[in-house]
């Protein structure tokens, strides 16, 4: 599924040249002190405590953590569907007060709307007040840009999975958004579709350079894709007496450019030390 966000917030301009909207700068992305706790009292849960980072305006960053951790949490906060109970998400330098226009949120499930083509569901996330030559034009461009242009016109239950989940994320770059934010995007997918995704969301990064923040379980996935990778869980030296809740407990600067030769014995290397900080023996 994907999310198109709105708000108050001014729009996309249009360059009438080019008849198409203008692209949106990539934005960074600061957490200050962010603590995320719900219900009340004796029934109190904190899943989140002191997040503190900052992404920079066209970072591609992957968050690694087990089930439960807060992943999810910390992007639902960036895009305003959620409030952090203290601290503050800031993106461009400004706090982030309800749902915000600047991000677009694509899921593990495409969900497109199965009566509507490909065309209409890219289109759904345009900008308010596109005109409709530029909207078609953006809409165009996308669907070349995800190699989906002779399945224009056909509908979801017409095409594959991955197919689908191109189209969600052409439906994502339409408003044109500074961040976009990525919750396990490929999970449902099969391990080929789900290489060839990976290489085409750097293809996607590359032509439309947002500020990217990728939720994974897939260690290989967040080498392969992030300039950063954070590990969110509990500290390791934390007693019976710690504050509960998950917060960054590590941060890895992924070597090297894109694309990243898979069979890396650095890589190799950073992953088994990625797998041990999460617990699991990769042997």
């Amino acid at each position: 599924m994907t999310a198109v966000l709105s708000s108050s917030a001014p729009e996309t301009s249009l360059d009438a040249d080019a008849g198409a909207t203008t692209r949106t700068p990539a934005l960074a992305v600061a957490f200050r002190s962010l603590r995320r706790t719900f219900g009340t009292g004796a029934a109190a849960h904190t899943v989140l405590r002191d997040v503190d980072f900052e992404i920079r305006a066209g970072e591609v960053l992957a968050i690694l953590g087990t089930s439960g951790c807060g992943k999810s949490t910390l992007l639902r906060a960036t895009a305003g569907l959620d409030s952090p109970t203290a601290g503050s998400v800031d993106i461009d330098g400004t706090p982030v007060q309800g749902i915000d226009s600047r991000c677009a949120f694509a899921f593990q499930e495409p969900r497109l709307l199965p009566w509507h083509t490909l065309q209409a569901n890219i289109a759904i996330g345009l900008p308010t007040g596109i005109s409709a030559r530029d909207g078609k034009a953006k809409v165009g461009r996308l669907l070349e840009l995800v190699g989906l242009t002779d399945f224009a016109k056909h509908r979801p239950r017409e095409i594959s999975g991955g197919m689908a989940q191109r189209a969600s994320l052409a439906r994502a770059l339409a408003r044109n958004p500074g961040v976009l934010l990525l919750d396990e995007p490929f999970g449902a997918l099969d391990a080929l579709t789900r290489i060839k995704m990976q290489d085409l969301l750097l293809d996607i990064h590359r032509a439309e350079p947002t500020t990217v923040l990728l939720v994974t379980h897939d260690v290989d996935e967040a080498l392969q894709l992030a300039d950063r990778i954070i590990i969110l869980g509990k500290e390791a030296n934390a007693g019976e007496g710690a504050a509960p809740g998950a917060t960054i407990v590590r941060t890895v600067h992924v070597p090297g450019g894109r694309p990243r030769d898979r069979g890396s014995v650095e890589l190799a290397r950073m992953r088994a030390s990625l797998l041990e900080t999460l617990g699991v023996d990769s042997r």
